[in-house]
């Protein structure tokens, strides 16, 4: 073992499985950008009192799970642990009045949270994400679950369930959070010692306990339709009604409160079932007062985050016959010194052409560079030695089948562009097939 092995909860992702990784990023960014989101890249650190304000001084997140220290001029500086309110703090600072809304924003990158690693859960995980802002219409909130189904079904992921849940504004909250309140006040004996704390910090944290005992209480728990105004009543009816019209199956499911204090309104969670067991994938909801509690101006915001490593855990769990599109990799081998320039100045060409080429840098035996195309998975080798630089023509075998297609030396990566845009079709290509 290395003298210094890697934290607990944190992980090294190494190729080939990078590769896939990758693949799903550019998918999934992809997609977004068809529904007119754009990039945003924010720093890892912030300021404590960002998250402290945001995430609500009562949540696991605060309370038990941040990444929190003092810098070297003493200051309170938290690793983010999620992106809402840092993305937040970012567009309104940077673009104050000059935001042209609706603002449809994506960002993808590494989060922080103390707790106990476990499948799919790391101490060091990936986000992606989409938040749009300056739009408070439930038409806002219905573009962001088409782009998160429509993110799904790209990825060939199968069983898959929409639970919506409305929560309701500001005043519609706090009515059922004293609803709640009053109920397991009744039965707080019976609550764990951790839902006994939330019931005095935060009564809707509850709803989130994986304890037997608490979630046996659950049924007969308030829910919170029940106490939402009709103004909210109204957005949540109309949303379930655009849902059906364009078959998007959803399930209400009331028990879904989030675990950030900043939702108001929608809530929602894609959850993926397989094996009699179920794992949220995603989840998110409108959290139109956060900027007014972080003294920002008026701003009705909705967004999502994807939990990136169960997304992949999940298609290899799934065993999904989701497939990473060939890159059509060209491995050139050569035999001389001569051939060796050509081998150069032939990979230089192909890569300007777009079209992912190699050559062997150690000066090995044909024999060694053939092994190292074949353990490395390039699709094709060309392989040129004295015999081709004197006739000018080169074969390109494919490693799939050992078939083998003659082109001219002097004009192989033209021809070879060509011969590549017949065969595959390029332009026809996703960046994932199933």
């Amino acid at each position: 073992m290395f003298l210094v092995d890697r934290l607990r909860g944190m992980q090294d992702i190494l190729p080939p499985e990078s590769n896939f990784y990758s693949k799903i990023e550019l998918l999934m960014r992809s997609r977004a950008e068809f529904y007119g989101f754009s990039l945003i890249r924010i720093p890892i650190l912030e300021f404590t009192e960002l998250f402290n304000r945001s995430a609500g001084d009562s949540s696991d997140v605060v309370q038990k799970e941040m990444y929190t220290f003092n810098d070297k001029s003493g200051r309170s500086v938290t690793l983010r642990p999620e992106f809402t309110a840092g993305v937040l703090r970012a567009v309104v600072n940077g673009l104050s009045g000059n935001a042209v809304y609706p603002l449809k924003i994506m960002y993808f990158g590494p989060c922080y949270r103390y707790e106990r690693p476990q499948a799919g859960r790391y101490r060091e995980f990936y986000q992606f994400g989409v938040e749009i802002f300056g739009a408070p219409s439930f038409l806002a909130d219905f573009e962001l679950l088409c782009l998160a189904n429509d993110i799904f079904n790209s990825l060939g992921l199968k069983n898959i369930s929409l639970e919506i849940n409305a929560i309701g504004c500001v005043n519609c909250r706090q009515n059922y959070v004293k609803a709640v309140k009053n109920f397991f006040e009744v039965t707080k004996n019976d609550l764990c010692e951790t839902c006994k704390i939330r019931l005095k910090t935060n009564p809707l944290r509850i709803f989130d306990c994986k304890n037997f005992e608490c979630k046996k209480m659950f049924d007969n728990a308030p829910h919170t339709v029940d106490f939402i105004c009709d103004e909210c009543l109204n957005e949540f009816e109309n949303l379930k009604k655009l849902l059906e019209v364009n078959k998007i199956n959803y399930i209400v499911n009331t028990r879904i409160v989030r675990g950030l204090d900043y939702y108001t309104k929608l809530v929602f969670e894609f959850v993926a079932h397989f094996d009699d067991a179920s794992l949220t994938i995603c989840g998110g909801g409108r959290y139109d007062n956060l900027s007014t509690s972080l003294g920002g101006p008026v701003l009705p915001a909705t967004g999502f985050g994807v939990g990136f490593e169960r997304i992949v855990k999940l298609l290899q769990k799934v065993n999904s016959n989701m497939k990473i599109k060939k890159d059509h990799k060209i491995y050139v081998a050569y035999m001389s010194e001569n051939a060796k320039l050509v081998a150069i100045d032939i990979v230089l060409k192909l890569r300007n052409l777009g079209i992912k080429s190699d050559f062997d840098v150690l000066n090995r035996s044909i024999k060694s560079q053939m092994k190292y195309a074949n353990k490395t998975n390039y699709d094709f080798v060309a392989v040129i030695g004295e015999n081709e630089l004197k006739n000018n023509s080169i074969n390109l075998k494919d490693m799939s089948n050992g078939k083998e297609v003659i082109f001219k030396l002097d004009n192989f990566h033209n021809e070879v562009c060509d011969y590549f845009k017949r065969k595959f079709d390029n332009s026809k290509l996703d960046i994932l097939n199933s």
